[in-house]
């Protein structure tokens, strides 16, 4: 297996590892008001994400950026549940202004997300001769890990709003107050003050 794939898989594996789920959590959030008509939409807010994601930690990696990992371990969760409470507080996408700040949303929280991973992974890259191909890897993987989370809550949000005539609003309403209960769950757990 080339390093390339190795760095890939890695990267999917961490998006998809159920022990990491508040990355999970994270995507549902953000995609919780769209329906599998608004894919273009759902791909580009993911994308902002992974953009966040991947350039901290870009920085972290070449210790450009070095943020207490306690603090990092809190913000996390409570990025999740601001997502989720603006979800629950407005369970419809917004048009115009309010989706561009949803893409600002998903560009500022991947920035934190990624310092989340940042240590684990600069330790593996230690060893390469060239970080640049294996960063790359695992953003892509990431990626495509957030793509696959995302065409599976769009099938199932299909199936209970297009087939079963559940509710958008109650079904977005759902999914984002159980995002904001795990998140605030965690946050307690971490016990960062």
């Amino acid at each position: 297996m080339s390093s390339f794939q190795l760095y890939f898989r890695l990267g999917l594996q961490h998006i998809l590892d159920i022990h990491g789920y508040d990355h999970i959590l994270f995507v549902l959030a953000l995609c919780a008001v769209f329906i599998p008509r608004d894919w273009r939409k759902v791909v580009i807010l993911v994308t902002a994400f992974t953009i966040g994601h991947s350039l901290t930690l870009a920085l972290a990696t070449f210790k450009l950026v070095n943020v207490n990992s306690e603090l990092i371990e809190f913000l996390i969760p409570v990025t999740i549940a601001i997502t989720a409470f603006i979800t629950i507080l407005r369970p419809k996408p917004a048009s115009g202004k309010g989706l561009s700040i949803n893409y600002m949303f998903a560009l500022f929280f991947g920035l934190i997300h990624g310092l989340g991973f940042s240590t684990y992974l600069r330790s593996l890259l230690g060893k390469e001769a060239s970080i640049w191909q294996p960063l790359l890897a695992f953003n892509l993987g990431l990626e495509l890990g957030q793509l696959i989370i995302v065409g599976a809550f769009l099938l199932v949000t299909s199936i209970l709003v297009g087939i079963a005539g559940v509710s958008r609003k109650e079904w977005t309403l759902v999914v984002a107050s159980m995002v904001f209960g795990v998140a605030l769950m965690l946050m307690l757990e971490t016990k960062f003050w």
